[in-house]
């Protein structure tokens, strides 16, 4: 772990009154795993779009956005 990782885990524990940072660490983990839960979902919901849309209207669509992109630059 880095220094500067370990002291602000140091600071947010004091913050909260808590000598050591484990449960701090133990909330970051939690939050981390439950993101990752989220992301994995997302892209199982992603995935089963495959085939949504006919290769036509997926080649307008791709044309649409890169033309908005340009005018966004």
């Amino acid at each position: 772990m880095k220094r500067e990782h370990r002291s602000a885990l140091l600071a947010l524990a004091a913050d909260r009154g808590q000598k050591g940072f484990s449960s701090v660490l133990a909330e970051a983990i939690e939050e981390y795993l439950s993101g990752e839960r989220t992301r994995a979902e997302r892209r199982k919901e992603f995935r089963s779009l495959a085939g949504s849309l006919s290769r036509e209207d997926g080649e307008e669509l791709r044309r649409i956005v890169r033309a908005a992109r340009e005018r966004w630059r």
